[in-house]
C-alpha cells in the first residue's frame, strides 16, 4: 500500500522541468564562483539551493486541490498584504529600498512569494469567472487586487517586482479570454497610470534610468554607468567567454550588482555567446514544460496557475535580459534560478513543485467539456468543487 502511494505521489514528478531548473541554478552558481573574496555569494547560494530543494520536496507531496476550494487563495492574499505592510514598517533598508525584513538568520523579501500568491488568486478568480470575463467589471476587480500589491511593492520602492506583478495580471487576463475592446481600455489605463507615476510617483533616479535608455551615452559616469558596464561585460565574452571565475567586469567590480541585477552580463562574460544560447535553450525547456502542464491540468485553476508561473518566469527573463543588454531601463529585476538571493530561489522552486504536484490528480478526473467560442480560451469545468 505504501509503495503504491509513493508511486502515485512521485508519478507526477517532471524530470525535464526539474532538470532544467537545476541546470539554470548551476549556471548561476558557476557565475557566482570566484577565486577571491572567500566565495561568499557562491557558498551562500549553495546553502539556499539546498534549502530550496528541501522546501520543494515538502511542497511536492501535498495535494493542492484545497487551493482551488473555498476562499483559501484569498486568505493567502490577505496574509501577503499583512507581510508587505509589515515590511514597510519593520523592514530593513538596503540600498535605499525597504523591501525585506530580517527573520533570525535570513532576510525575507516578501515581494517574491507575493507573486506566487497573486498567481493563485487570479487563477482561482478567473477559473470561476471565465464566462464573466466579457464583463469589464470583472477585469477591473482583478486589476484592483493586483493594484494593491503593486502599490505596496512600488513604495518600498521595488519597481522591478511591481512591474512583474502587472505583467502577471496582464498575461493572465489575456489567456482567460479578455475582449479586444477591454484590452484597449486596459492599455489606455496603463498609459495614464504611467504618466501619473512619472509625474508623482517615480523617484529622480528612476526617471534618470528611463531617460538614460533613450540616450545611454549622455551620462555614462552617472545614471548610465550600470547599463554601460553591463553592455561591455556582455560584449567582452565573445564566442566562448573568459572562463568560470575569470570575468573581469564582474569579479573586479566594474559591473555593480553583478551577482543579482546583472547576473546575465556576468554569465555572458564568462560563458560567451555559446553559453548564452545554451542558457536560452534550457530556459525555453522550462517554459515549454510549464505550458505543456497548463494543457493537461485537471481544471481551469490548474491550467491558469501553470500559465501564471510561466508568465512570471518569462517576465523576469525578458526584463532582466533587456536591461542587461541596454534595451530596457535598469529596474532591479532578478534572473530566474540564476541571480543570487534566497527569497526568489525558494519561491521559484516552490512554484515548480506546486505545478508538478497538480499533475498528480489530473488523470483521475473526468475529461473537460469545451464549448466552441472564439471569445474565450478557458471554458466551464464540468466537475464540482473538491472539498
Amino acid at each position: 500500500m505504501f509503495i503504491n502511494q509513493l508511486k502515485v505521489t512521485f508519478g507526477s514528478f517532471d524530470p525535464w522541468l526539474f532538470g532544467g531548473a537545476i541546470l539554470l541554478t548551476l549556471g548561476g552558481l558557476s557565475t557566482l564562483f570566484t577565486f577571491s573574496e572567500g566565495n561568499f555569494f557562491f557558498k551562500q547560494q549553495l546553502i539556499w539551493l539546498v534549502i530550496s530543494l528541501v522546501i520543494m520536496l515538502l511542497a511536492f507531496i501535498l495535494d493542492y486541490r484545497w487551493l482551488r476550494s473555498s476562499h483559501t487563495a484569498f486568505y493567502l492574499y490577505l496574509v501577503a498584504i499583512f507581510f508587505l505592510i509589515l515590511t514597510l514598517i519593520l523592514g530593513t533598508v538596503v540600498r535605499g529600498a525597504q523591501s525585506r525584513f530580517d527573520l533570525f538568520f535570513f532576510s525575507l523579501q516578501m515581494s517574491e512569494p507575493a507573486k506566487l500568491v497573486l498567481i493563485a488568486l487570479l487563477a482561482k478568480y478567473f477559473s470561476k469567472r471565465h464566462i464573466m470575463i466579457a464583463n469589464f467589471g470583472q477585469i477591473f476587480l482583478s486589476g484592483l487586487y493586483t493594484f494593491i500589491f503593486f502599490v505596496l511593492v512600488a513604495i518600498q520602492p521595488d519597481l522591478g517586482s511591481a512591474i512583474i506583478l502587472v505583467f502577471i495580471w496582464l498575461g493572465m487576463i489575456l489567456v482567460s479570454g479578455v475582449r479586444l475592446k477591454h484590452l484597449a481600455l486596459v492599455l489606455i489605463a496603463f498609459s495614464v497610470s504611467f504618466a501619473l507615476l512619472w509625474q508623482f510617483g517615480f523617484y529622480d533616479y528612476q526617471k534618470e534610468r528611463v531617460l538614460t535608455l533613450l540616450n545611454p551615452l549622455e551620462d555614462i559616469h552617472g545614471a548610465g554607468y550600470n547599463a554601460r558596464q553591463s553592455i561591455i561585460a556582455v560584449g567582452s565574452g565573445l564566442w566562448l567567454g573568459k572562463g568560470i571565475g575569470y570575468g573581469t567586469q564582474s569579479k573586479l567590480h566594474f559591473l555593480p550588482e553583478w551577482e543579482t541585477d546583472f547576473i546575465f552580463a556576468a554569465f555572458a562574460e564568462e560563458w560567451g555567446l555559446i553559453g548564452c544560447l545554451f542558457l536560452f535553450a534550457i530556459f525555453t525547456l522550462v517554459i515549454f514544460r510549464l505550458l505543456y502542464h497548463s494543457t493537461t491540468g485537471a481544471t481551469n485553476f490548474e491550467r491558469l496557475f501553470s500559465v501564471g508561473v510561466a508568465i512570471l518566469f518569462i517576465s523576469h527573463f525578458f526584463i532582466h535580459i533587456g536591461m542587461n543588454i541596454g534595451l530596457l531601463p535598469v529596474t532591479g529585476t532578478t534572473l530566474p534560478f540564476l541571480s543570487y538571493g534566497g527569497s526568489h530561489l525558494v519561491t521559484e522552486f516552490l512554484a515548480i513543485a506546486v505545478v508538478m504536484a497538480m499533475r498528480r490528480y489530473a488523470p483521475r478526473v473526468k475529461k473537460q467539456q469545451f464549448d466552441v467560442d472564439s471569445d474565450y480560451r478557458f471554458i466551464s469545468d464540468t466537475l464540482p468543487e473538491s472539498p
